[in-house]
This record gives structure tokens, C-alpha cells and sequence, in this order.
């Protein structure tokens, strides 16, 4: 067990992977490499397309893949069972539930968009409020 010097010890949880906290840390990976092919996919677009505003495609391509990393790095902690993931992760679902909803109000292949993306954000909530998740990233019960 690694910890800074003078950081309290925090024992490493014992036993198997929970399937749940598999489960979250894959759906967390998927939404992170997806938010990836979308970033490089503008990003390229913006340089080598044509666009409207090849500077905007550009930047909206780099910020889609700076804000990749978070769902990535946390779903690497989840399935590492590191108690601080969770909470990135956390964050990355309940920032998707407004996306779905404005892909679903956008109409067209976006509703099914939309739609996938709140199941993964909800499913994953759920898995990762299950106290078999919780502890098994080391969380307990407050006492």
C-alpha cells in the first residue's frame, strides 16, 4: 500500500471485484472513449474539414477530449477498486442526465442517443450507490 508521508493509512479492500463495480467501471469507460471519438472527430474535422468556424470546431474538439479524461481516469479507479473514483464518476452521471435530455429534445437519431445515454447514467448511479460497491471501493457506513 502507497501513501503520501504523513496521510492516514487506508486499508485496501479485500476479496473479489463486485460484477457491479465491474459493471460501472466499463459503462464509465465506454462514455469516456465515446466523449474521446466525439472530441477527435471534431478536433480533425476542424482541421481538415470544412466547417463553419473551423477555430470553434477546433476548440469544441479539444475540450471534448480534455473533459474525456474524467470518466476515463474514474472508471481506471473504479475497476482498480481506488475509493476517490467514485466520485468523479459520480459527477460524469449526473452531468449526462441534462445532455440525454437535450439529445432527446433534438429530435431525429439523437432521441436514441439520448436515450442510451441516460440508461448508461442512470444504470451506473445505481451500481455505484449499491452498498456491494461502496464497499468494495472501502466506503463504509458513516458511523
Amino acid at each position: 500500500m502507497k501513501r503520501a508521508a504523513g496521510a492516514p493509512a487506508v486499508p485496501e479492500p479485500a476479496g473479489p471485484r463486485p460484477a457491479r463495480l465491474s459493471a460501472a467501471a466499463a459503462l464509465t469507460a465506454v462514455e469516456g472513449l465515446a466523449l474521446a471519438v466525439l472530441g477527435a472527430y471534431m478536433l480533425v474535422n476542424g482541421l481538415v474539414g470544412s466547417p463553419d468556424s473551423p477555430q470553434q470546431a477546433e476548440m469544441g474538439g479539444l475540450t471534448i477530449l480534455a473533459l474525456a479524461v474524467l470518466p476515463l481516469v474514474a472508471a481506471r479507479g473504479l475497476w482498480l477498486r481506488r475509493r476517490w473514483s467514485r466520485g468523479p464518476s459520480l459527477i460524469t452521471q449526473i452531468v449526462a442526465l441534462p445532455v440525454a435530455w437535450t439529445l432527446v429534445k433534438g429530435g431525429g437519431a439523437l432521441i436514441a442517443a439520448g436515450a442510451g445515454l441516460a440508461v448508461a447514467a442512470l444504470v451506473v448511479l445505481v451500481l455505484l450507490v449499491n452498498p456491494t460497491a461502496t464497499e468494495a471501493l472501502g466506503i463504509g457506513p458513516r458511523e
